[in-house]
């Protein structure tokens, strides 16, 4: 399961990604990405999407303040939408994963996607808002 709950994670950042750079609606291109998935993917990828959009207003504000030399319209969309996706599991979706798993996989998320300080940033971002939250 862990397979497809990356391979979820993964495609809900590719829409999330494009969602923000784009503009397109999340449902099309959500559907496109998951096209060639498995079933278990597809729903765990269509809640993190659908979850981090009906959030992103409080997430957005959680990262404003935990990275507050780092505006978020100044901020590397990659980072920006991996730390909407993680911040969304962390405090709102935390049934299912452990505060430090999600942190894990978004790290990977950010070297798999990022620059090479994405992973440094986003493990930081994230410790600070798992940290006040405590």
């Amino acid at each position: 399961m862990a397979g497809a709950r990356r391979q979820a994670r993964i495609i809900a950042f590719q829409t999330l990604f494009e969602v923000d750079s784009t503009g397109h609606a999340a449902g099309e291109v959500l559907e496109r990405l998951l096209a060639e998935t498995t079933l278990a993917a597809a729903e765990f990828a269509r809640r993190l999407v659908s979850g981090v959009l009906q959030k992103r207003s409080e997430i957005d504000r959680l990262i404003g303040a935990a990275a507050p030399a780092w505006p978020l319209d100044q901020m590397a969309r990659v980072d920006k939408n991996i730390l909407r996706l993680a911040i969304f599991e962390i405090l709102f979706n935390n049934d299912t994963v452990p505060a430090k798993a999600a942190i894990n996989e978004a790290v990977e998320l950010a070297k798999l996607f990022g620059g090479e300080s994405s992973s440094k940033f986003v493990n930081g971002v994230l410790g600070t808002v798992v940290s006040r939250r405590a």
